[in-house]
């Protein structure tokens, strides 16, 4: 198993990278060219900015039950494809029984976009919603690591 991170906007990079470091998983970083990221550990993939350049680079290297972490819902649809864990920045898994419906609200989403609509004011990120994903890694990794032994 290894973990990829879709790093462009994610603000939960740090927590990846101690607990991936702290338990020796490997770790693939990936932004566009114009994020400057440096780690102390893992590997960090710089891909062109076009659009979905990032995903692409990604679901290529994902194989089955490696976990993606990523905000995005049609990244998220293409690696439950291939048999990996997706686990979101708020600390809950994507699953096949929840993607078609999130994929909607995406849709939906854009609609109302190219409208010049809003459905909602996004709130700013939280410590409790740090807290909660790093739960969530934790416990995955701990449920992994009795599978992996």
């Amino acid at each position: 198993m290894k973990i990829l991170v879709d790093a462009d906007g994610c603000p939960v990079r740090k927590i990846v990278v101690n607990i991936a470091k702290t338990e020796e998983i490997p770790l693939l970083i990936v932004s566009n060219l114009h994020h400057h990221i440096e780690e102390d550990y893992g590997e960090h993939l710089r891909v062109d900015d076009s659009v979905d350049e990032a995903d692409h680079a990604i679901i290529s290297r994902t194989q089955k039950a490696d976990l993606v972490i990523t905000q995005d819902y049609g990244l998220a649809a293409l690696a439950l494809s291939k048999g990996a864990y997706v686990l979101h920045q708020d600390g809950w898994f994507y699953t096949n029984e929840t993607i078609d419906g999130l994929l909607m609200k995406r849709y939906l989403g854009q609609k109302m976009r190219k409208r010049n609509k809003r459905l909602s004011v996004i709130p700013k990120r939280t410590q409790v919603q740090n807290t909660n994903f790093e739960k969530a890694l934790k416990m995955f990794i701990d449920k992994t690591k009795t599978m992996r032994d």
